[in-house]
């Protein structure tokens, strides 16, 4: 594990950080957001685009390279970054979340999962070192320990029990693990705050690089999971990352980075980019509306990207009704290097001692706009 190493570089157990994540395959900086790249590519879009964002990490999901084309053929191919032509760090998933997403189609043991692929129907099983093994054949420069993934909401004995499961994975997942790369624990516990910190006493039992807090964006309020990571945070080893899986919108963003979160992913700038939801600093826009139809200006006055250097809200609105893919691949660079100039805000920020005066900017924008 040589090649892996946080480096704090700004802020504690409490509040925003500023840090760095080093890897073998190069650095991300912190506060950081990791656009998804699901079956070895972000949808629409290059590794060269992508890296032309902003972008110096992404993540991709164990679960669907396993299915296909399997991470054999991925470790016979040179690797994920070779295979994918994505040269800086990738962080994979345990392929957990994607399990336990088919409620119909797999059964949960103390051993592992059984389940059925989506693809064929074929029968699997998933255990806390196959897990392992998968991820270290794609080769991730960071991976996750099989965890199970309640949705919201959970009763307090199903939180529970599904707590005592995981961290008995996760002991697993410490065991089998080669140490070339990177291994993390995963905070769980529901909507208990009690049950998150006992789950983060018995992570840090074990002892991993990093921390994820795991179990959101599956329908609790945002105020509930602002509230339970405020509580959990706090009490993550300081000089180790802390990651909050799958989140989430801008303002989720930010209210976390105030948390003491360093990094994230989510689908959703991509998914909204392929929607015509297209965000700014005054909000997101709808580019399919007839509003945009005659405007001649970019999507957001100033922003560096290749969308709105060269072309209209008119044209990405024609391009989105007539259904041409170019649309698709220009709105995904522009949500992209939003998402990474947030960031890149937030870190300035954090550096020049004016964090609360740029969230406060960014709050004040936000409730401008619901109002």
């Amino acid at each position: 594990m040589s090649d892996f190493r946080f480096e704090l570089i700004a802020g504690g157990a409490t509040g925003p950080r500023l840090g760095r994540v080093h890897t073998a395959h190069g650095v991300f900086d912190t506060p950081s957001f990791l656009p998804v790249g699901t079956q070895g590519a972000v949808k629409t879009v290059t590794p060269e685009e992508v890296r032309a964002t902003g972008t110096q990490a992404i993540l991709a999901n164990t679960y669907h390279l396993h299915l296909r084309p399997g991470e054999r053929a991925v470790r016979g191919l040179g690797g994920l970054h070779r295979f994918m032509g994505w040269d800086g760090p990738i962080l994979t998933d345990s392929g957990g979340f994607q399990v336990f997403s088919l409620s119909n189609l797999r059964t949960v043991t103390p051993e592992g999962v059984r389940f059925r692929s989506h693809l064929d129907g074929s029968s699997r099983f998933l255990s806390p070192e196959g897990a392992v093994r998968i991820q270290e054949d794609l080769g991730s420069d960071i991976m996750m320990v099989l965890d199970e993934c309640l949705q919201y909401p959970a009763t307090r004995e199903q939180a529970a029990a599904s707590l005592d499961l995981t961290l008995a994975w996760a002991a697993r997942c410490k065991v089998a693990w080669g140490g070339a790369n990177a291994l993390f624990g995963i905070v769980q516990g529901g909507s208990y705050p009690d049950l998150r910190l006992r789950s983060v006493e018995g992570l840090v039992g074990i002892g991993f690089p990093g921390y994820a807090l795991g179990g959101f964006s599956v329908g609790e309020p945002p105020a509930l999971m602002y509230e339970l990571v405020g509580a959990t945070a706090p009490h993550l080893p300081v000089d180790k990352p802390r990651y909050l899986m799958g989140v989430g919108t801008p303002a989720d963003l930010i209210e976390a980075v105030d948390q003491g979160i360093d990094f994230f992913d989510c689908v959703l700038p991509t998914r909204n980019a392929r929607n015509g939801s297209l965000f700014t600093d005054a909000g997101a826009i709808n580019i399919r509306n007839a509003a945009h139809a005659t405007d001649p200006g970019p999507i957001e006055p100033g922003c560096p990207c290749a969308a709105c250097r060269s072309y209209s809200r008119a044209y990405l609105r024609h391009l989105a009704l007539s259904r041409e893919t170019l649309g698709l691949r220009l709105n995904t660079i522009h949500n992209l290097s939003y998402y990474q100039r947030l960031m890149a805000g937030a870190r300035e920020a954090v550096a020049a001692g004016r964090w609360e005066a740029f969230s406060g900017r960014f709050r004040q924008a936000q409730a401008a706009k619901q109002g």
